[in-house]
């Protein structure tokens, strides 16, 4: 099992929980700040099993549209391994 942490901006939240609940994932978010610029975001939680991380990934990577600027950072992204699972 892996869990998908995707730090992204507050204007691009809805587009990506949204991709990501339309493709069947469960989407948790929660509201950040950054540390340096003090801007608005929300980290994205999303727990899956290891053979849809990539399609996820892909989804993510999809949900944000176009922009001039391609240097700006749009998402930070972590797969981390999670050992144990308890849903109740």
């Amino acid at each position: 099992m892996k869990l998908i942490i995707a730090i992204v901006k507050d204007s691009d939240t809805d587009s990506v929980s949204t991709a990501l609940t339309s493709a069947q994932y469960r989407v948790t978010t929660i509201a950040s700040t950054s540390g340096f610029l003090r801007r608005g975001l929300n980290t994205l939680l999303c727990g899956l099993e290891d053979e849809q991380v990539e399609d996820a990934l892909q989804i993510i990577r999809n949900s944000f549209p176009p922009v001039e600027n391609q240097e700006e950072k749009r998402c930070t992204m972590f797969v981390i391994h999670v050992n144990e699972y308890i849903h109740f």
